[in-house]
């Protein structure tokens, strides 16, 4: 069988396994990759050079870069600013957007939008607003953000380095800002304009409550003295109840101690906060013997007939006409309905303190496919899964039978101080209202003037892109601006795995001849049309495939079919590449085709199908304001 069909065989099974998603894409890539090796495809000798290649070096470092921002307060200070551009939505649509595309043009696009998602979802509860409307403009601008420069996104850095393999000259780091900032630019003003219009609005998704619908299913809950729970510890009583259910809290002589942090033993009178449903209810009741704590029974007789008394002569004192007037019989049977109102306000659980927080399932989480149960969540983090929200609602499963996805929102509670290093550990990305840090005005300084010199080292020539923004990162990581283990967890796994894995892969596609077959076949079809036809084919086709695979994958696959096509026309190759970097980042018509839409997928209680109603005719924009300015600033 010749190498070719071997080629298109391996990449037919790889991208059907991207699409179905079972497996994780870094894991497919790898696959891809060691499947090549044994059939002859690439050498194994070469096999993992890939790892080496700088557009992953650069794309390590960048990542690094990104974090120490953060860490330093770079971001947060602009963070801060958005905060302030009140309850117009325009306007905080105008902030939110337009500073992560800006952001998205220096650091990672998905940890521009990382650090922005808490500052929406904030802005959406103190305004009242749906974060439906916020979260997808700002997830396709951080997409926009990345064509402006050679490391806002991995396919430029990809593109760059392939046109160095090929011509001896990579592109520059402002060599896609020409084009890049006027399809970003024209991308935003549809947004702004219309796109947001064309947005599904899911209602009353913004609060904690809201999502979660906490304050019907927090109860509390008594220790009798013949409780089975009385003389068991929480984990003891977890064991003897075969079943995950959160301890919020244990309230003992008037002092409340949260769930996560009770290590003693239970005893008569405590009283348990729990997150609990009707079924939980009852399997409390039969095996640990609980009862309704105090909230839920009669208050003494005493105590009521006090509090009418206070509440008549209240009414009195008012002078309210219309109550004078009414018949007595009426008035009684008020009074008893506003006290029965008041008494069952008075019950709601006081979840104040508790330190919940929500949080995000990443794509590269290693909570994916796996349950609470296997994560060991409480054991080995010290968190309780409290409830769980996807698609905008609420599950009603068990939490001990709920498998994680991606984009799933988490309820959560734990320590203050470790739920940040647990979140980040586990993959997740934390929603709450969070208070900004600053950080230290020397570090944020610091990480400036060191981003700059690495600027400066590539735009002067004197370093190569991986090698300045490399040591640009040591640096960081030196002098303090980011401590070394939050340098090694920002650097992305499965990505450096992917674009190590498909690298070769791609290579052996150009080697096999595969890429120059499917190019002779565009060649075939566009041979009576002018060379603007195969290009703008080249860029929708390349722009459906990054709707359902990794945007780098998508660059790595079409690059080799980019650079045939241009030699079969005997024109530039830049139009081509240029075609390939710009239209792989446009993932805008599915939750699956860039991490930055799946994250928004949960908060914003969003479906699959929403993507399409505004990524559909924006990456229609695109395209018809691409095409002119490559061909304006790359001529054929």
């Amino acid at each position: 069988m010749a190498d070719s069909t071997l080629v298109f065989l391996v990449l037919g099974a790889t991208l059907a396994a991207f699409v179905w998603g079972r497996f994780r894409y870094d894991l497919v890539a790898l696959a891809a990759l060691l499947g090549s090796v044994m059939l002859g495809l690439v050498p194994g000798d070469e096999a993992f050079l890939g790892f080496g290649h700088p557009a992953v070096i650069t794309v390590a470092a960048v990542l690094v870069l990104s974090r120490a921002f953060e860490h330093s307060g770079v971001v947060d200070v602009i963070a801060d600013q958005v905060l302030k551009v009140g309850e117009r939505l325009f306007l905080q649509l105008a902030a939110l957007t337009g500073t992560v595309v800006v952001l998205s043009g220096f650091m990672n696009n998905v940890g521009a939008l990382a650090l922005l998602l808490p500052v929406a979802m904030r802005l959406a509860r103190e305004h009242d607003t749906s974060p439906s409307l916020l979260l997808m403009p700002l997830a396709f601008g951080s997409l926009l953000g990345g064509l402006t420069t050679l490391i806002g996104t991995p396919p430029n850095i990809i593109i760059a380095s392939y046109r160095g393999d090929v011509t001896g000259e990579g592109f520059g780091l402002f060599s896609f800002t020409p084009v890049g900032a006027t399809v970003a630019l024209a991308g935003l003003a549809f947004i702004l304009l219309i796109g947001w219009r064309l947005v599904p609005q899911r209602a009353g998704k913004a609060s904690l409550d809201a999502m979660f619908d906490t304050a019907h299913y927090l109860v509390e809950l008594r220790v009798d003295e013949d409780s089975r729970a009385n003389g068991l510890s929480l984990r003891e009583l977890q064991q003897e109840l075969e079943e995950t259910i959160p301890v919020l809290a244990v309230v003992r002589d008037d002092r409340r101690r949260a769930g996560h942090a009770f290590f003693g033993t239970l005893r008569e009178g405590d009283i348990l906060l729990m997150e609990a449903g009707p079924e939980e209810m009852k399997l409390l009741e039969e095996k640990a013997g609980l009862s309704l704590g105090q909230d839920a029974e009669e208050e003494p007789q005493e105590e009521q007939e006090e509090q009418e008394e206070q509440e008549e002569a209240r009414s009195e004192a008012e002078g309210h006409r219309e109550d004078a007037n009414r018949d007595p019989a009426e008035k009684k049977a008020t009074g008893k309905g506003e006290r029965k109102k008041n008494k069952e306000e008075k019950r709601g659980v006081d979840t104040e303190g508790l330190q919940l927080m929500e949080a995000v399932v990443r794509n590269d989480s290693m909570m994916v496919n796996r349950t609470v149960t296997q994560l060991r969540l409480h054991n080995q983090f010290g968190l309780h899964l409290v409830a769980v929200a996807r698609d905008g609602g609420r599950l009603k499963q068990r939490l001990r039978e709920i498998r994680f996805r991606p984009g799933d929102v988490l309820l959560l509670q734990g320590g203050e101080s470790e739920l940040a290093e647990s979140l980040t550990t586990l993959g997740c990305l934390p929603l709450a209202r969070r208070d900004l840090q600053l950080g230290q005005p020397r570090m944020l300084l610091v990480s400036l003037a060191i981003f700059a010199a690495a600027i400066l080292a590539i735009l002067t020539g004197v370093l190569p892109a991986a090698v300045a923004l490399a040591t640009a990162a040591l640096v960081s990581l030196l002098v303090g601006v980011l401590p070394l283990r939050e340098g090694y967890q920002a650097i992305d796994g499965p990505v450096i795995v992917l674009l190590g894995a498909m690298i070769p892969v791609g290579q052996a596609l150009e080697t096999s001849g595969g890429a120059a077959l499917i190019a002779e076949a565009m060649l075939a079809w566009g041979s009576e049309w002018p060379v603007v036809v195969t290009l703008t084919g080249l860029f929708v086709v390349t722009m459906m495939l990054s709707d359902v695979v990794n945007n780098a994958a998508a660059a790595v696959l079409m690059a080799p079919i980019a650079a045939s096509l241009a030699s079969g026309f005997e024109v530039s190759l830049d139009p081509f590449l240029m075609a390939v970097a710009i239209s792989a980042s446009c993932a805008f018509l599915t939750p699956i085709g860039h991490q930055s839409n799946t994250l928004v997928m949960g908060p914003g209680g969003y479906r699959f199908g929403d993507y399409w109603r505004m990524g559909l005719p924006l990456e229609g924009v695109i395209t018809l304001v691409a095409i002119p300015m490559i061909l304006l600033v790359w001529p054929l």
